[in-house]
């Protein structure tokens, strides 16, 4: 019987510690199995190296111990290609944590699963210590990394349709060269290898190739272990196409026919799995719009070897019931929970419907807030419940913007400001920006809320004070000073629309020399435009978005239309309606093509006439190739008078049409250095002015006579080039270069333009 506990060894560790780990009391009567069970005890807390308990004959209960020592630091001895903060992440050992051999042990397995995955397969990992006063010790992990294990040579056996060539550009395993330096996929990584075989049985299953297997992926170590040889042995078999495709559903408000007009797949097609996936999505979106949030689609495969086709038959079945038991959000390490709640279409005991989940990701991903959004399920309480994940990534949503652009006449182009996205997390818009450039100088104050009054409203106000140096490109200098209010509301699930009120003060100066009676002037009207002006004007807008992403769009259209009307009170009269489209295909994820176009046209009203700071200037951003304001009518009275030396002289015209088209292309570099190009070509006009804009006065007579140095056709232009784009660590930078290949004598160009972010 236990009369007592006599702990011995303990250093650090309380006396009555030890004792509490004890499965037994004082006054318990033990035996060898006890002591046993006790022993154990002590040595799962990991604070013991060693441990031993006898029971003497006065019924004292000796505890002898020797505790594991404390660990004062983590260092790393050898590492050069790992660094050794990515080290620090991997291994589970921290300083003022216990040391015992098997978590030291067990880090040297991380290690070298961490080299392994880098391509060291040899890589040696030693752990030693430096006893330290009060038993302390400091752990060293020596690294020998080795050489990297490249991959020489990538083989295929078995294959006859596709060349080895072809096969390699689908394995992501490359093989090594020295001007890969950049790439990590040409180093041997057991785990990429299965990776590999599902991107060959994708590639063949999507090319005809129902049979399609891999029957093994062997690497060879080459025997001077410089690196690996990798040999995929395939199984082809014959090319299928798709042949007799049906639906089956028992569902009543289900038309059969209308389900297999939806399928995009046809009898004579070559078989593809991608077809066969987009078909499932097809029908389960289509029942879910139909109110079935309980959908199940199953397609059934019919392969008919001798006639070379395959059957597919989609089981449209209504699925288990299943609702939404909770809605956790993560990630969201600013933005408030609601911020992304009220974007979901879902809630809290909802029935689930995977077509509203789909779009719910996309509202959210539309707030331009994260990086990633991402929805699983999760279990739920019953199994008739599941839960919903809503996994987010924030990205800045500040942003300090630089922009600069160099032109084929030598123009710098700076401009610098502020703004926040997401004020407070709350999703509220808040501007305060100052703007300081060659051509702007802004003051701009704005405010947006997203939900107005707690309902699906977007309001906002704005003020603002802008004075504009458009001599480099016109004849005059712009002062304004106004106010605007906005409403965004929805419309439909894909369509919002927007009403808008504007009150602003233009003042416009024009150089006196210009209307001096002595010198020739550029226009009777140009002069007549000089001073004060007052603008109050309602706009109404509406946009139609169709895209599968809001961000990084790969699919889809969207249409937006906005017109403005000047002359509810006032001194200006003008109807301006402006639209612009977009079209997006993405034929892989490197391959992008997006169409797009915007037209524009302003009317005066009342006799009044469309005023130069009213009407369009295009050029530099809005049409690569030619500098701001580059395209349009143009006074070239002084140009002419200077010996064709060009004079800035931009009038700006009362409609413009342009269209692009722009196609990514890859890089042939990592996709980590985020470094993205595109091939863009640009067509359009500008022009039609007044006829009073394009007279002159007669220095005979005095009376306004047309002006034949004022050019105003609406000739086409066009342009081509090349856009790269880098995520680099100060911001996302834009490199354009653009040639020209049609335009106007008196247009201005440029053939060079960059700009840059920094996000905080």
């Amino acid at each position: 019987m236990v009369q007592r506990f006599v702990v011995r060894g303990n250093e650090r560790i309380e006396p009555t510690t030890v004792i509490s780990y004890l499965p037994m009391t004082v006054g318990e009567t033990i035996d060898p199995a006890k002591i046993d069970a006790a022993e154990k005890a002590l040595f799962r807390t990991d604070l013991f190296s060693d441990v031993s308990i006898a029971l003497d004959t006065s019924g004292d209960l000796v505890v002898t111990v020797a505790e594991n020592p404390i660990i004062n630091r983590v260092l790393f001895e050898g590492n050069s290609s790992i660094k050794e903060d990515k080290l620090k992440d991997e291994v589970l050992v921290r300083p003022r944590g216990i040391f015992t051999r098997a978590k030291a042990q067990a880090d040297v397995g991380r290690i070298v699963e961490l080299y392994r995955r880098a391509g060291r397969i040899s890589a040696n990992v030693t752990p030693q210590i430096v006893e330290l006063p009060q038993k302390r010790v400091d752990l060293i992990f020596k690294i020998d990394e080795g050489p990297k294990s490249g991959v020489l040579r990538v083989n295929f056996l078995g294959n006859h349709a596709f060349t080895d060539d072809d096969l390699r550009s689908v394995v992501v395993t490359e093989q090594s060269h020295w001007y890969k330096f950049f790439s990590s996929n040409s180093n041997y990584d057991p785990d990429r290898l299965e990776y590999d075989k599902e991107q060959l049985r994708k590639y063949y299953r999507n090319r005809g190739f129902y049979d399609f297997r891999v029957i093994s992926a062997v690497a060879e170590l080459s025997p001077d272990k410089n690196g690996f040889v990798l040999t995929y042995t395939v199984e082809e078999g014959p090319e299928y196409k798709f042949g007799k495709i049906s639906v089956e559903t028992d569902l009543k408000k289900l038309d059969k026919n209308v389900l297999e007009a939806l399928v995009p797949v046809h009898r004579g097609d070559i078989y593809q799995d991608e077809k066969i996936e987009q078909a499932t999505d097809a029908l389960t979106f289509a029942a879910g719009a139909a109110g079935f949030a309980f959908v199940d689609v199953r397609p059934r495969y019919t392969a008919n070897r001798a006639k070379g086709t395959v059957d597919v038959t989609f089981d449209v079945k209504e699925g288990p019931r299943v609702y939404v038991d909770r809605i956790d959000i993560v990630g969201n390490t600013r933005t408030l929970d609601y911020v992304i709640r009220r974007e979901m279409n879902v809630s809290e005991g909802d029935a689930y419907n995977r077509v509203l989940v789909d779009r719910s990701k996309n509202q959210i991903r539309a707030l331009g807030y994260f990086k990633d959004v991402d929805i699983t399920e999760i279990p739920g309480s019953a199994p008739d419940r599941t839960g919903l994940q809503v996994k987010v990534t924030e990205q800045p949503t500040g942003e300090l913007s630089f922009s600069a652009g160099y032109s084929s006449v030598d123009q710098l182009v700076v401009d610098l400001g502020v703004t926040e996205r997401n004020f407070r997390g709350r999703g509220e818009d808040l501007r305060a920006r100052i703007s300081i450039g060659s051509i702007r100088q802004s003051i701009d104050l704005g405010f947006t809320e997203p939900h107005w009054l707690g309902r699906n409203l977007s309001a906002g106000v704005d003020l603002y004070l802008y004075k504009y140096d458009l001599t480099q490109f016109s004849a005059y200098k712009q002062a304004t000073i106004g106010m605007g209010y906005h409403i965004n509301f929805p419309l439909s699930l894909n369509s919002i629309g927007t009403l808008r009120y504007t009150l602003k003060n233009d003042d416009v100066q024009i150089d006196p020399s210009f209307c001096d009676p002595s010198v020739q002037v550029i226009s009777v009207a140009l002069c007549d435009q000089r001073g004060s002006f007052l603008t109050s004007s309602v706009g109404y807008g509406y946009r139609l978005d169709h895209r599968n992403d809001p961000q990084n769009p790969t699919r889809g259209y969207y249409v937006q239309l906005n017109q403005d009307i000047a002359g509810l009170g006032g001194d200006v009269r003008y109807v301006k309606s402006e639209g612009e489209f977009g079209w997006y295909h993405g034929f892989n994820k490197t391959y992008i093509l997006s169409i797009t176009g915007s037209a524009g046209d302003v009317e005066g009203w009342g006799g009044d006439h469309v005023r130069i700071n009213d009407r369009f200037y295009k050029g530099g951003n809005s049409f690569p190739g030619f500098q701001v304001a580059g395209i349009g009518p143009r006074d070239l009275t002084l140009e002419a008078e200077n010996g064709g030396v060009a004079q800035n002289n931009a009038l700006g015209g009362k409609a413009y049409a342009i269209a692009s088209a722009e196609l990514t292309v890859p890089t042939f570099l990592p996709e980590q250095y985020g470094i993205k190009a595109a091939l863009f070509t640009y067509v359009g006009t500008a022009g039609l002015l007044d006829n009073f804009d394009k007279s002159t006065t007669d220095p005979t007579t005095g009376l306004p006579v047309k002006n034949p140095e004022i050019q105003d056709g609406l000739g086409l232009r066009a342009s081509a080039g090349l856009s790269v784009r880098w995520k680099s660590p100060m911001g996302p930078i834009q490199f354009d270069f653009s040639q020209i290949l049609k335009k106007e004598p008196y247009d201005q160009t440029e053939l060079f333009r960059f700009s840059t972010a920094t996000r905080f």
